[in-house]
């Protein structure tokens, strides 16, 4: 049977006995893909393990497997772990806002299918996150992969009367239209946000940020205030739009409304 490598961010594990797991794992090269690690965490006498002992959430390794378009569950065989991201693993905040960015990547993405670019702008936002520019990187990070995923929102204008909203003193946020609605025009019924523009317009001016290698430039520094009513607007669309709650949302804003 045919082996191939690449390598891998694991977005969820299940423990599926004392010894195996089964993995949901984002390749550069293949895309989100399901493994099964029979062994995970057998070691030999010697102390040795093909699997470094389990693979851990958010864990980057190289990976071997059999070939996962055969099967929807290929087997892992090999697992060499290269960044554990023990900075993240250092305060609440930042592995909170990781494990939300894997929950949303293994959502939004299909099975078998490459985004290299994503692979790398989440290697990057799994990096800034244990830093001090933690929200805006989570920020941009959510816009792109909502972009990529074709679930972005409509921020920059009406998606009634498609209308600019730069002279808009207030204007509401509605997942049943996918997006913004001006006070002139009447929002379809189900669950309405009223945004500050403030916000709206940073919004705005990130998604317009020129990038370096598909990475954000000069991304303006955010704080929770900031940051926790732009993660509600969007959680609100996320489950929307894919009819699936969100399980770390409670634990990224500091109340959900």
């Amino acid at each position: 049977m045919a082996l191939i490598s690449d390598r891998c961010i694991c977005l969820r594990k299940t423990e599926y006995s004392e010894t195996s797991q089964i993995l949901s794992l984002f390749g550069r090269e293949r895309g989100v893909v399901r493994v099964i690690a029979k062994g995970a965490h057998r070691r030999t006498k010697a102390g040795s393990s093909r699997f470094d002992g389990g693979v851990d959430l958010l864990d980057v390794g190289q990976a071997v497997m059999t070939d996962p378009s055969e099967k929807d569950l290929a087997t892992l065989t090999e697992w060499k772990l290269t960044d554990g991201h023990l900075d993240l693993r250092r305060s609440l905040r930042p592995i909170h806002l990781a494990l939300y960015v894997a929950e949303l990547t293994g959502l939004m993405m299909h099975e078998h299918d490459p985004q290299p670019d994503l692979f790398d702008l989440l290697l990057w936002t799994l990096r800034e996150l244990a830093t001090p520019r933690l929200e805006e990187s989570f920020i941009a990070f959510e816009l792109e992969l909502l972009r990529i995923a074709g679930f972005l929102p409509e921020l920059n204008v009406c998606v009634i009367c498609r209308r600019g909203l730069e002279k808009q003193p207030k204007c509401r946020f509605s997942p049943a239209a996918g997006g913004l609605v001006c006070a002139d025009c009447e929002p379809p019924p189900g669950v309405l946000t009223t945004p500050d523009m403030r916000l709206v317009r940073m919004l705005q001016m990130v998604m317009r940020l020129p990038q370096l290698a598909g990475i954000p430039q000069r991304l303006p520094r955010l704080t929770r205030s900031q940051s926790d009513p732009v993660n509600r607007l969007l959680a609100d669309h996320i489950r929307y739009t894919l009819g699936h709650d969100l399980r770390v949302l409670e634990y990224v804003v500091q109340r959900i409304v």
